[in-house]
């Protein structure tokens, strides 16, 4: 059975750093993509960030650009979200969310499996 597990999340005062962690059990990151979304109370969910195998290519949303990085461990079934120079407009649950196997070149739209999401809050 597949498994998403969210860490890393907290409150942090504006400008600090968070790093969330996305665990994957039950199968092996072999060729999938791994997304990060976010969802703040009031609003739709947003994507933030994705990372594809097929060719280890990334991609953020406008809003967290040069400011988030996503990575991955494969050893560990792991993917990671660094976000740096924390605003509060930042704060929302934030998933995690895997779509395998999935050799596109480009984000999926529809994702298989979800974590339960991870607070975070930008707050001083």
């Amino acid at each position: 059975q597949v498994q998403l597990v969210e860490s890393g999340g907290g409150l942090v005062q504006p400008g600090g750093s968070l790093r969330l962690s996305c665990a994957a059990s039950g199968f092996t990151l072999d060729y999938y993509a791994i997304g990060w979304f976010r969802q703040a109370p009031g609003k739709e969910r947003e994507g933030v960030s994705c990372i594809r195998s097929s060719d280890s290519s990334t991609y953020y949303a406008d809003s967290v650009k040069g400011r988030f990085t996503i990575s991955r461990d494969n050893a560990k079934n792991t993917v990671y979200l660094q976000m740096n120079s924390l605003k509060p407009e930042d704060t929302a649950v934030y998933y995690c969310a895997l779509r395998s196997p999935w050799r596109g070149s480009y984000c999926p739209r529809v994702y298989d499996y979800w974590g339960q999401g991870t607070q975070v809050t930008v707050s001083s």
